[in-house]
């Protein structure tokens, strides 16, 4: 299968290419056989790309050259790509829960007048993200980088009519180059200092001429964290996720679980030699993970919106995988990535059904009494929102407890660290099973008109069993990260982590559903209604950056309306132009008067000449 690896991307490649070269003039079962199709073709290369080498006694990493992109001056930059338990762990993510959003896409966009056009630009987000986590070099995986970057202005614009969806397609476009400019800046310091881009080669050089702490490894990591908070949502960059939102269901879905979010913590994990060389940088990542899943928990708490609830849950449980890369669980991090792709994708498919048979009502409290209207919505609401919360027996339970584990044997921060996760894992609980109650359960307030298809169920059906029995699996990433060690699953600690879940989903019953708990104490209060409005502005992160560089820069902008550098170039023009035109009253036309000028000019150099020749 070594022979066939490139086709994994090329597949959906060529299907945003047909999509694209027929101009949405075909049938809308062809597009989306040709959207869905593509996918399915690239999975079961990489089911097939997987047995072959977990099939193998001792699996071993191998790289796939296809061609030599460039060569300059003795640099040589080569797409190649590498398979190993990470790339394959990411390969069957994308592909596998990508091809479920497809198929559910397929119904859930088919009265779209765009239809073509959604799938030509899905096909190319995923065949980017496929290059990106391929790549066996950064230079190449900047390429699927940006591709993915470019895939979610286009995708989160696509219904670029409202002024308010190109408005957060613009957005997340200018917040995540931030940071891809600081990623840049990280290449090309490992560049300078490595003189290689290929990530294999850059690890064994970086052991050799760098030591622990380090501080040019230590800066250059810090720029890659920067290029990975802004992708994947992280403090300060998160703002962009939320209203992200704008985008179609399957968009989301597909942003949220299986490509661009998790982008940031595979470059991490993809990079992790050179991270190991950086404690500090490592820190840093832990701590940014424990805030963000705080602040984004807390920011779930209060929204009202059922898709924006999802994306701050998103931001939350990146929050965690960045937490655990941050401690040094790399496998646990990879790990918790698969699971979230399941639910989360099963949580957003589940909503999108909600939205599709409510006439596009998106407010939690203007739904209500659905449990028997949207039998399968439902269901997958549950299975959903328990392994979001980490219930036991959930996919989540397996990969949340192992980072909380890790996070508590590390003990950065004297156990901060640890105490974060832990209201996080509480407040998840909590926001999670809040939706559940509000939606699903109490009086019906705004009619179903439909009910979700058989194409859009299935999905749901098969997201929900993965949701269910995905923490059984392991992921096949021995052989790339160091060996950690066991984290000790007796005694009462690991008792204690896996009861938060149940305590919030407690506490969530008895808030919301049997109000025995009286929160209107709180949130009718003075204080209450004002932190529910701060939290619920995302802490005012909008507002703080709209006083620091949006208005300000506006303000600059402005003044220089007119652009003061084309003032200066301008001016330049006007003076030639009148010195020409002052130069054009001389040409008279009359013989004489030239005669004369040209008399004039030599009497007036014989004199010059002769002035300086005699004293």
């Amino acid at each position: 299968m070594a022979d066939y690896v490139f086709l994994i991307p090329l597949m959906p490649l060529i299907g945003f290419l047909l999509l694209v070269g027929t101009l949405g003039k075909l049938p809308r079962l062809w597009v989306g056989l040709i959207g869905a199709g593509s996918i399915a073709i690239a999975f079961m290369l990489v089911v097939l790309t997987g047995l072959e080498y977990l099939g193998q006694a001792d699996p071993t990493p191998y790289t796939v050259d296809i061609y030599t992109w460039m060569q300059l001056a003795g640099f040589t930059a080569n797409v190649s790509f590498l398979i190993d338990g990470l790339s394959l762990t990411m390969l069957s993510v994308i592909t596998g829960v990508g091809f479920l959003i497809h198929v559910y896409s397929a119904l859930f966009m088919w009265q779209d007048k765009d239809y073509s056009r959604f799938f030509s630009y899905m096909n190319l987000f995923v065949a980017a993200m496929l290059l990106l986590v391929l790549a066996d070099n950064l230079l190449v995986l900047f390429v699927g980088w940006e591709g993915v970057g470019l895939c979610s202005y286009l995708l989160v614009g696509f219904w670029h009519e409202e002024n308010a969806n190109g408005a957060a397609a613009r957005k997340a476009f200018v917040v995540t180059r931030v940071g891809d400019t600081a990623m840049a800046l990280g290449m090309f310091l490992l560049f300078v200092h490595l003189g290689t881009l290929d990530i294999q080669a850059m690890a064994a050089q970086a052991t050799q001429i760098w030591q622990p702490g380090d501080l040019i490894v230590t800066i250059a990591c810090l720029l890659l964290v920067g290029g990975a908070v802004g992708k994947s949502a992280q403090l300060p960059l998160q703002t962009w996720l939320p209203d992200a939102m704008a985008g179609p269901t399957p968009v989301s879905a597909l942003i949220h679980a299986a490509t661009m979010v998790t982008a940031g913590v595979y470059l991490i994990a993809r990079t992790h030699e050179l991270f190991l060389l950086a404690p500090a940088a490592l820190l840093t990542v832990a701590v940014i993970g424990a805030i963000t899943l705080l602040m984004a928990a807390f920011a779930a708490m209060a929204q009202t919106d059922i898709k924006r609830i999802l994306a701050y849950s998103t931001i939350s449980q990146i929050g965690y995988m960045f937490l655990a890369l941050g401690v040094g669980a790399w496998s646990s991090a990879i790990f918790h990535l698969m699971t979230h792709a399941f639910f989360k994708a099963l949580l957003f498919l589940a909503a999108g059904a909600v939205i599709y048979s409510l006439h596009h009502e998106h407010n939690i409290f203007r739904m209500g009494g659905l449990r028997k209207k949207l039998p399968v919505a439902f269901w997958s609401f549950v299975i959903g929102s328990a392994a979001l919360a980490a219930l036991p027996l959930t996919s989540g339970f397996y990969s949340k407890d192992l980072i909380l584990l890790a996070t508590y044997h590390h003990n950065a921060f004297g156990g901060w660290l640890l105490a974060a996760g832990m209201l996080g894992a509480l407040l998840t609980a909590i926001y999670s099973f809040r939706l559940v109650f509000i939606v699903f359960f109490g009086e019906v307030k705004t009619q179903p008109d439909a009910a979700a298809g058989k194409l859009m169920s299935i999905p749901l059906m098969i997201l929900s069993l993965l949701a269910i029995i995905g923490g059984w699996f392991t992921v096949p990433v021995e052989s790339v990260f160091p060996v950690a060690a066991e984290s000790d699953h007796t005694g009462l600690m690991p008792m204690i982590i896996a009861g938060v879940p149940i305590l919030g989903v407690l506490l969530a019953y008895l808030i919301y559903l049997k109000p025995v708990i009286p929160i209107s104490l709180f949130t009718q209060s003075a204080l209450g209604k004002q932190l529910i409005a701060f939290w619920y502005s995302h802490w005012a992160m909008d507002w703080i950056y709209d006083r620091l560089l949006v208005k300000p820069y506006c303000a600059v902008a402005a003044i220089n309306r007119k652009d003061i550098i084309d003032w200066f170039y301008n001016a330049v023009a006007d003076v030639l132009r009148s010195a020409h035109q002052y130069s054009t009253i001389s040409q008279s036309g009359q013989l004489r008067t030239y005669v004369a000028v040209i008399a004039a000019g030599l009497v007036l150099t014989l004199a010059v000449f002769l002035g300086i020749l005699i004293p």
